[in-house]
């Protein structure tokens, strides 16, 4: 089943032939070409000597290179350069069950991305072990009852980037994903838990947003409470009063945006919401009123190449192919985001972003990496 967008259809995503959408041989050969350049790049120039690529962000940006790698080439497992990297994010096992660095405060973090290399790289059960502790760990952090959270709490069924920071949506994500990467189902507890502070942090009226920062809770200029729908896109958390990396409205509401929005999307779909859902058709509606592949909507450039790979991982987890915009034009975003990736490839086979280095996005590793996981979800 493929969905599709229509500025028509109210309802946003109907049932279309698989037929309609084909990615060209021209096309295809494009992203090899470009991911061939960009994992060259990581081999020979973004290793550090002891495995790492960039070493001070614990295992993380090491097991995103890895799994970015793995992603396009299984069997480069066998390389050098995954082996030492691997050997790496080994040295970060925890007697937890964690991986990380050690007095880490990115706990949840790393080791739910280190999840995700970790599984791609598990020949003949070599890391079994690591990943049910690791299992056992993301399923201890999460802020629940076990911390005595109260699912009435804002920061219920959130993960933050370690057991005593903040919940966020974006760690969140990386928890859903691991937790489902792991094995678990969509009505696993600790998922369907996440799922409840996904929809905490949805600009959407009485679909399981109760927070203060609800659409219909938003004081308004005049002082009176303003009966609000929303736009349906997603903020940064909830709790803790609630905030958005793109700050507030002008009625004092929290501004969503799109890097959170694909975020949210996502996580949605992992957690068992269908294409009917009126969570699901909100977050569709936000994306296609607001479809760049120039600026993370909201953000501009900060956080761009984050806003890439969730925006393809996101959209490829929901089966869309075609998505119309909010003029109604059709957009194959696949082809659109690859040839525009391509674009913006540089000389020696990296990314960087140029407009912004906030959250790390001036380390071309780490956004190296997050081109070629965007790409590996542009291929049809």
């Amino acid at each position: 089943m493929r969905w599709f967008i229509s500025l028509v259809a109210l309802v946003l995503v109907n049932i279309a032939s698989p037929a309609a959408y084909s990615q060209s041989d021209l096309v295809q050969q494009k992203i090899d070409q470009s991911v061939q350049r960009g994992i060259e790049f990581l081999r020979t120039r973004g290793q550090a000597d002891n495995g790492a690529f960039s070493p001070e962000t614990g295992a993380a940006v090491t097991a995103i290179c890895v799994r970015a790698i793995l992603e396009h080439r299984p069997a480069a497992v066998n390389d050098p350069v995954v082996k030492k990297a691997l050997k790496f994010i080994e040295s970060k096992f925890q007697g937890d069950g964690g991986i990380y660095a050690t007095g880490s405060r990115y706990r949840n973090y790393e080791t739910s991305i280190s999840v995700g290399a970790l599984i791609k790289a598990n020949q003949k059960g070599r890391y079994d072990s690591a990943l049910d502790r690791a299992e056992v760990f993301l399923k201890e952090i999460q802020w629940d009852e076990g911390e005595g959270i109260e699912s009435t709490d804002t920061a219920y069924g959130g993960a933050g980037y370690g057991k005593h920071e903040r919940p966020d949506l974006s760690n969140t994500s990386f928890l859903i994903e691991a937790l489902k990467e792991l094995g678990n189902e969509q009505d696993d507890a600790a998922i369907q838990k996440a799922l409840r502070f996904v929809v905490r942090t949805q600009n959407l009226a009485g679909q399981g947003n109760d927070t203060p920062n609800a659409p219909d809770k938003i004081k308004g200029d005049q002082g009176g409470d303003e009966q609000k729908t929303g736009d349906g896109g997603f903020y940064y958390t909830p709790a803790a009063g609630g905030q958005s990396q793109a700050g507030e409205s002008a009625d004092g509401g929290l501004r969503s945006y799109g890097s959170m929005t694909y975020a949210g999307l996502k996580s949605m779909i992992y957690a068992g919401l269908t294409a009917d859902d009126p969570r699901v058709v909100a977050a569709m509606t936000f994306i296609r009123n607001h479809y760049s592949l120039e600026d993370n909507p909201g953000m501009g450039k900060a956080g761009l190449f984050y806003y890439y790979q969730t925006f393809a991982k996101a959209l490829d987890a929901a089966d869309v192919e075609i998505l119309d915009d909010a003029d109604g034009k059709p957009h194959a975003w696949r082809d659109e985001l690859a040839n525009h990736l391509i674009g913006l490839q540089q000389k020696d086979g990296s990314w960087v972003n140029n407009g912004s280095d906030r959250w790390m996005e001036g380390d071309r590793q780490l956004v190296t990496a997050y081109a070629l996981l965007a790409l590996a979800h542009c291929r049809e």
